[in-house]
């Protein structure tokens, strides 16, 4: 590599990214023609793939419901298959713990006490290039137990120095966000297959001697065809490196409106390499709003914060989600608990872990097998409750719950929902999504406010909610007509409350923040133009070790 700023081509990708320290231990040659491999035998697929994924949007949103598939009722209706029994690590999965793959989240989430982590380099992550490749060395120097760091503040975090770390399973990046920095043939690497293809090649056979295996979750699926894609995968880089079928172990993120209704058909697509669903809530209420944003009021929800999983559409879809995994025996994971303690705030911080444990005993006694937490002093809370339900049981899997009866309508039932729009409500999706979109554009894809973790579903949450609200007219408690005007000054006003600070990227924010959610068409994701003007406003640059490194 002559300098900094040049492309360099390595077994047909090409790399566009400033250098990162020790990056030539992740790229090295051989990944790199895995890489490739892997994407030449997908990329066609998974475009058409994106291109259907428009297709039923524009169905659903002119008017036509999803329905259980027809052409698929023989393997609902089959009782005869089951997926793969758990593998070694993942029996017992009664707290799982998630974040990102920086070095400070590594190290406190392996000494947790979680019996999972969830290593996310989807929407808790902004995709720089920086976190993507310190990322993937991370986790690799975590397996090797060489992980430490010290804070700015010189606080120093290092692994325990004995007994089992959580078992760790890697969220790499949904099939619509593009890897930009890795181009074959002038064109992008999807992010997903990057993710996945550095940590199982790297990682695969060093995850068996361990006595575990390389373990992933699957964001934002849309159908059982995305799910088969993704097996395929698994069987190629299998294959390729030689590790035995089945090896590969995979976790299906329910998070979407129309993966609800193939819930059995997404596990019997991955059955050989599938472990559980899980009711990724924030996303899928995302995903209702983004489909159903032009129906009129029958869709129309209320301030988020009221949308909770008692609302009898959320109760349909985790009581049939739970239904659908131990029918196949597969294990149901639990939503989010998103609160981040306030150890300054006693009151606060009682009353948040309250909700938390409500939370996590619905759960329980739905007959989840675990849960996720955002925070590591919520692990004693969830913990507690599930040692309470399972006992010295590692899951629930034996329970069955053939009581519930699969109901495509219940899914959508949007209509029962309880609750109201306030102005506050508006106010509260303004300043978190600005907030939000801010501190992506730094670098950090999870970010603390009002005691909450929000990440990319919550901010896409906030924005839809308020698009979806100016297009209905919708109306709050006291009567205001949601206008684009009305919500561009209160915009104006809880832009003039933010707190600035020297290098920050607010401007950057509302601008993205106001294409997102004031447009007239309804972009998919905020984090696809929020990568472009990160790209095109926001080269990183290299520290002198990285440049002397590379």
């Amino acid at each position: 590599m002559n300098s900094f700023t040049d492309n360099f081509t390595i077994n047909g990708i090409t790399l566009t990214a400033q250098p990162i320290c020790r990056q030539n231990e992740v790229l090295t040659p051989d990944a790199l023609e895995f890489i490739g491999q892997l994407h030449r035998a997908t990329a066609d697929r998974r475009q058409e793939l994106m291109q259907a994924r428009h297709a039923r949007r524009n169905q659903i949103s002119s008017g036509q419901d999803p329905r259980f598939l027809p052409e698929t009722e023989a393997i609902r209706n089959d009782p005869s298959w089951r997926v793969a029994p758990p593998a070694p690590g993942l029996e017992d999965r009664r707290v799982e713990i998630t974040g990102p793959v920086d070095k400070k989240m590594t190290i406190n989430a392996l000494n947790s006490g979680a019996k999972v982590w969830l290593a996310d380099m989807e929407d808790s992550s902004t995709p720089t290039w920086r976190n993507v490749i310190q990322g993937q060395l991370n986790l690799t120097d975590a397996l090797e137990r060489r992980i430490d760091f010290t804070s700015p503040e010189g606080k120093e975090y290092k692994l325990k120095p004995a007994g089992d770390l959580p078992t760790i399973v890697v969220r790499p990046r949904g099939w619509h966000l593009p890897e930009k920095h890795m181009l074959i043939d002038g064109k992008p690497i999807a992010g997903g297959i990057v993710d996945f293809g550095l940590f199982f090649f790297h990682n695969a056979r060093r995850l068996l001697a361990q006595g575990k295996g390389p373990y992933f979750y699957l964001p934002k699926i849309e159908n059982h065809l995305e799910a088969r894609l993704w097996n395929d995968i698994f069987v190629l880089a299998q294959d390729l490196l030689g590790i035995p079928q089945g090896t590969i172990r995979a976790t299906v993120l329910i998070e979407t409106i129309t993966a609800a209704f193939e819930m059995e058909e997404i596990l019997y697509e991955l059955r050989d390499h599938a472990s559980g669903l899980n009711a990724g809530r924030w996303d899928y209420i995302f995903s209702l709003i983004k489909n159903f944003r032009t129906r009129g009021p029958r869709f129309v929800l209320p301030d988020r914060g009221q949308v909770t999983m008692t609302q009898p559409f959320m109760r349909a879809y985790t009581e049939q989600l739970v239904r659908a995994c131990h029918r196949r025996g597969a294990m149901a994971i639990g939503g989010m608990a998103a609160a981040v303690p306030n150890r300054k705030d006693e009151a606060a911080n009682t009353a948040s872990f309250e909700k938390v444990r409500a939370d996590k005993t619905r759960e329980a006694n739905d007959g989840f097998d675990g849960s996720w937490v955002a925070h590591p002093d919520l692990v004693p809370v969830c913990r507690e409750v599930f040692d309470s339900v399972l006992g010295d049981r590692p899951n629930q899997l034996d329970r069955s719950r053939e009581d519930v009866t699969p109901d495509d309508r219940a899914l959508i039932d949007i209509a029962s929902t309880e609750g109201t729009i306030t102005e506050a409500g508006v106010r509260l999706n303004i300043e978190v999504g600005i907030r939000y979109i801010e501190s992506w554009l730094r670098g950090n894809g999870a970010v603390a406010i009002h005691n909450l973790m929000e990440d990319a579903a919550t901010a896409e949450i906030s924005r839809s909610q308020l698009w979806q609200w100016i297009h209905s007219h919708a109306i709050t408690d006291h009567g205001e007509i949601i206008s684009r005007e009305w919500v561009q000054d209160m915009l104006d006003e809880e832009y003039a409350r933010l707190e600035r600070f020297d290098g920050d990227r607010f401007a950057d924010a509302r601008a993205i923040f106001e294409e997102v959610t004031l447009a007239e068409e309804f972009p998919t994701f905020l984090t696809i133009p929020a990568y472009a003007r990160f790209l095109t406003e926001a080269r990183e640059e290299a520290t002198e070790e990285e440049l002397v490194a590379a």
